[in-house]
């Protein structure tokens, strides 16, 4: 072999050696960027879920002192003024959270968001019947059927928010 032909095949040998190192690095560096942003979704994912299930937590509260207060004889317009309000101000919170999961996914924990949100909502309709019915001028009592209205609505929703739950925890992969 002449100077020339090992001149050659030594830089050929540097070149697929740098090439290879080159190529292992871009590997390594795609595989890291792939496991930072598992790491960034699963908690970008984390905060919505937590984020929707305490909204839900304080909607249900606000939901349940607004029923205490319309089944009150005694309460006031203040205080059932107050207490809507109070309901509303939660939904709306609520709402926002369900948005953001259904934004962060994946499809299987939106749609059991969105199923939750649903009973939710069906609680929230029964809520604003029956502060209309109470705040009408002439309510015959229909504040009863409506408060069994939402004690089964109330108890309907359980299996949603589970159904939640145990989506997002598939999600995050928290079950092992």
């Amino acid at each position: 072999m002449d100077g020339s032909t090992a001149t050659v095949l030594g830089t050929f040998i540097g070149a697929l050696g740098g090439l290879s190192g080159g190529w292992l690095t871009v590997l390594g560096q795609g595989r890291q960027q792939r496991a930072e942003h598992a790491r960034w979704r699963d908690e970008v994912r984390r905060d919505a879920y937590t984020t929707c299930l305490s909204a839900s937590k304080q909607l249900s509260a606000a939901w349940w002192k607004m029923a205490d207060i319309l089944a009150d004889d005694s309460s006031t317009p203040e205080q059932r003024q107050a207490g809507f309000v109070r309901a509303h101000d939660a939904w709306t919170e609520f709402s926002g959270a369900a948005a953001a999961v259904a934004v962060v996914g994946p499809r299987s924990v939106a749609d059991a968001a969105d199923t939750f949100r649903q009973a939710l909502y069906e609680m929230d309709m029964i809520v604003l019947a029956w502060y209309e019915a109470v705040r009408a001028p002439s309510h015959d009592r229909v504040e009863d059927d409506l408060n069994a209205r939402f004690v089964s609505a109330a108890t309907a929703k359980r299996q949603p928010d589970k159904n939640f739950q145990m989506a997002a925890r598939a999600a995050l992969n928290t079950e092992t």
